[in-house]
């Protein structure tokens, strides 16, 4: 599964990522959750900088703190969220039992997927929380996908 999903991230790579580049992909995502009838929080940002962050009816405040705290990961690992969580499963642990940073800030769950361009590295995220941990990945990364697409 982590061999997966590292190949994943190595895929779903940016050219370049503007904030322009940003709103579209914000977009994209909110389009994708209309069209599927669920209710989900986007969150995007390059370099830590807020870029653009929409909360659909029927989410809550309860949604940004977990757009935050599965953005921390992505910001301390430089990996998605599904992917740390993998790594310690493989270990026979959690990343809450096991990582020493503090559950209340970093969230191992998947839903936040790195902002990568080749030959400089992770610039930034795109994290989506409202569904459960499984479905914000998949919907984070047929964002992703859709926009590297157009």
């Amino acid at each position: 599964m982590k061999q997966q999903l590292e190949q994943l991230e190595q895929r779903l790579t940016f050219k370049q990522f503007t904030n322009d580049d940003a709103l579209k992909l914000g977009l994209t995502l909110v389009d994708y959750a209309k069209e599927t009838g669920v209710s989900i929080a986007v969150h995007v940002e390059r370099n830590r900088v807020p870029l653009f962050t929409h909360l659909m009816e029927g989410t809550s405040e309860e949604n940004v703190s977990w757009l935050y705290r599965k953005k921390s990961v992505v910001d301390h690992y430089h990996h998605s969220t599904q992917f740390i969580a993998a790594r310690f499963e493989e270990s026979g642990t959690t990343h809450s039992e096991s990582s020493l940073l503090d559950p209340a800030r970093y969230q191992a769950v998947g839903g936040s997927f790195p902002v990568r361009i080749p030959h400089v590295g992770v610039i930034g995220s795109v994290t989506v929380a409202g569904l459960t941990p499984q479905l914000d990945h998949e919907y984070v990364i047929e964002g992703v996908e859709r926009f590297l697409a157009e």
